[in-house]
């Protein structure tokens, strides 16, 4: 399978590993994406298969509750500027509230919905927003719980958003606190999944597997017997659960218990039952590549122009 510079740049983007080791990777693997970020992960250069890409768009995430209802937004502009527009504000919570309103099935349906207290469709309102702001903007994605208590949190003023929802005996104001710790812990963290009970055995084959491989090629290790390594692989993916699942992590507020011991001793605290459901969390820009631009270069060629 061959693959091209583009291809090079997304592993590169994806992995966070330099050119060279990105395209050898690709050639070791016959193009195939997945199978280099493994061959570089089993030579240590690549940490984890998650993004750990640059940022690349602007806007605005957003989470709030309307009667009941969790919505979370994203919107994206083409500056960082544009994002703290009082305008272009009021336009990404009035998309939320529509979410909130119109449960619509996906982003087709979304931008066909009246846009709030308007006679606009989201797709005319947010034509008007680009005339009015004079750059791109455009609603990337939306998150709706309609079920259970559901707690929003907005970090460093829309760069992520996270929406917590909550199985609850107990009022919506009662747990608005449990909530946002567990928000921040989401937003901090960026768990990869919410509980152990969602970790597949094929996830845990693979990190073993790239456990193993590292240590062979590691001259420390290299040189210790199958069983010994194999026996320190088996430790290593007992902390697997308490780094990658949310409610077996350390809650950062308080090293001395778990998220799930947390909300359990936040439930008895308040004579009630809290039983973390399901959470949305989304960063401004994650994933979208952001076009880098050179002003030195620009002004330099305006000048000799």
């Amino acid at each position: 399978m061959a693959f091209t510079a583009a291809d090079v740049k997304n592993l590169r983007e994806m992995t966070g590993v330099g050119m060279m080791d990105c395209k050898k990777a690709l050639t070791e693997a016959d193009g195939n994406v997945d199978k280099a970020i493994e061959i570089l992960r089993e030579k240590g250069l690549a940490a984890s298969q998650k993004k750990a890409g640059r940022i690349a768009a602007e806007g605005m995430a957003y989470a709030a509750v309307f009667d009941g209802i969790g919505v979370v937004v994203e919107v994206n502009a083409e500056t960082d500027f544009v994002g703290k527009n009082e305008k272009f504000v009021d336009f990404v919570k009035g998309v939320a509230a529509t979410v909130a309103k119109c449960a619509p099935a996906d982003m087709d349906a979304l931008m066909a919905c009246k846009y709030a207290d308007t006679d606009l469709t989201v797709e005319q309102q947010q034509q008007e927003m680009v005339l009015v702001i004079g750059e791109n903007i455009k609603v990337r994605r939306f998150a709706r719980f309609d079920k259970n208590i559901c707690v929003p949190y907005i970090h460093a003023g829309g760069k992520i958003a996270v929406l917590v929802n909550l199985e609850t005996s107990l009022p919506a104001e009662a747990v608005n606190e449990v909530g946002k710790d567990v928000a921040m812990q989401i937003a901090a963290l960026n768990p990869r999944f919410w509980d152990k009970t969602q970790v597949t055995q094929d996830v845990l084959d693979e990190e073993k597997k790239i456990l193993m491989v590292q240590m062979e090629n590691d001259p420390k290790m290299a040189g210790k017997p199958e069983q010994v390594r194999e026996k320190i692989v088996m430790g290593k993916l007992n902390k697997f659960y308490s780094e990658n699942c949310l409610l077996q992590q350390e809650f950062v507020k308080d090293n001395t218990m778990t998220v799930e011991k947390y909300i359990a001793a936040a439930a008895k605290n308040l004579s009630g039952e809290i039983k973390f459901a399901d959470a949305i969390r989304f960063e401004k820009g994650e994933g979208i590549e952001k076009k880098q631009e050179n002003f030195a270069a620009e002004i330099a060629s305006m000048v000799k122009g």
